[in-house]
């Protein structure tokens, strides 16, 4: 099985290397893991000991940053490693100040993983939901170096729990502690033999539990905003923002602030045919441009942010939030929105995401499948007592989920590892 799975991250390679002329993500895929190792080796001593976290994307990363802040407060001294898979992550956070290195993660290969682990020399590594890589996993147990899962989360369709799933199974056994995010997944190891696991819960809610307090306003929004209902869409996708076009002729006196999932011209250039009134962030933002666009700025309906890294700050201007990705593979970050306390409305696309069935389970949240519904549920949040009620409930499911962090941090104080 080994064979055939390391033929497939071959293949899978050459795809993205055959597509890298033509789409940006792929060119940086390949470009970020050129003469990787060369980099690495120049730049990190591997006579020291360092702390791996990796994360998938720039939603894991968010996810397991509480967890990354307190062992790096814990351990002031160590050297951070950060790998992402994604490039969505690593552009993004390459420059960040907690790690001391970040890079894309190596091909999953046997000579890649072992290079890699030696050139890093990791004494502590940290994985976050669901990534699983046989091989740097294989290396990590074959150099005695605790693996821990944070925010892992399991489902019975997953390859672990298929009668063909054995390679993968074999994965799950190298990794020293599983920190699960339901009992679900903890049922679900259980019934594979695995003792070393424990219920800790999201990691996500102890990241946003604190952004209402701590989160810093936005002048050019608020004078966008001034004193309008406001309706924040976040990491919106094509079949999301034609549901909020259909939805802003239904009511024009709302505002909305849009910030797409991916923000390329062609995208943005999508959106604005959407909405012929709308205003890009980027012009508000030059002084010399708010000047000249203030009948137009006052005028506009529509705020498209065009940049990223702002969207966790804007729903604090919002009355109600729309996350996107529901109409594709999966609906981005509701935890977000919710922290705010306001209500907080999705695409059908949803049921393996715990925290949007318990927003919608509480009534906190709303999944939609079309106008129709969309336009059901917004009308039915018109009210203000309505909408403030709604969203308190959702704020009180974050604060009361919320402490993965302080238990995983626990457990890694008292464990051998991080003694030395």
């Amino acid at each position: 099985m080994w064979i055939i799975y390391l033929i497939g991250v071959k293949i899978y390679g050459l795809i993205i290397w055959v597509l890298s002329p033509f789409y940006d993500k792929a060119k940086k895929w390949t470009h970020g893991r050129r003469g990787l190792f060369k980099r690495i080796a120049h730049e990190v001593d591997s006579r020291e000991g360092s702390v791996w976290f990796h994360f998938a994307s720039l939603g894991e990363f968010e996810q397991g940053r509480p967890v990354l802040e307190g062992l790096r407060a814990l351990r002031p001294n160590k050297t951070f490693v950060i790998t992402f898979y994604s490039p969505s992550g690593y552009e993004i956070r390459k420059d960040m100040p907690l790690a001391d290195h970040v890079y894309y993660l190596p091909e999953d290969t046997p000579g890649n993983a072992a290079m890699f682990v030696r050139l890093i020399n990791p004494e502590l590594v940290v994985f976050t939901k669901y990534e699983y890589w046989p091989f740097f996993f294989r290396a990590l147990a074959s150099n005695n170096i605790p693996l821990y899962l944070i925010s892992a989360i399991f489902r019975p369709n997953q390859v672990f729990f298929k009668w063909y799933g054995s390679f993968f199974r074999q994965t799950l056994g190298y990794v020293t502690h599983f920190f699960t995010q339901n009992e679900e997944s903890l049922t679900l190891l259980t019934h594979l033999g695995h003792t070393n696991a424990s219920l800790a819960g999201d990691t996500r809610f102890d990241r946003v539990v604190a952004l209402p307090k701590t989160c810093k306003l936005i002048p050019e929004v608020e004078d966008f905003v001034q004193e309008n209902r406001v309706l924040v869409a976040g990491s919106t996708w094509p079949a999301d923002e034609e549901l909020l076009a259909q939805l802003h002729r239904k009511y024009p006196t709302w505002k909305i602030i849009i910030a797409p999932h991916e923000i390329h011209e062609d995208h943005l250039r999508s959106i604005e045919k959407l909405f012929p009134e709308s205003l890009r962030f980027s012009v508000l933002s030059l002084e010399q441009e708010v000047r000249k666009s203030k009948i137009v700025r006052l005028k506009s309906k529509i705020l498209i942010i065009d940049n990223i890294g702002m969207l966790s700050l804007l729903y604090t201007y919002g009355h109600v939030a729309y996350i996107g990705g529901g109409f594709g593979t999966g609906i981005h970050n509701t935890l977000e929105a919710a922290t705010y306390g306001i209500p907080v409305i999705f695409g059908p696309n949803y049921h393996k995401f715990q925290e949007a069935n318990d927003l919608i389970a509480n009534g906190g949240g709303f999944s939609v499948r079309d106008e129709g519904e969309l336009l059901v549920v917004f009308e039915s949040l018109q009210t203000s007592t309505t909408r403030e009620a709604t969203g308190k409930v959702a704020e009180r499911y974050v604060q009361e989920n919320a402490g993965a962090t302080r238990l995983i941090l626990n457990h890694l104080v008292a464990s051998d590892t991080m003694n030395n």
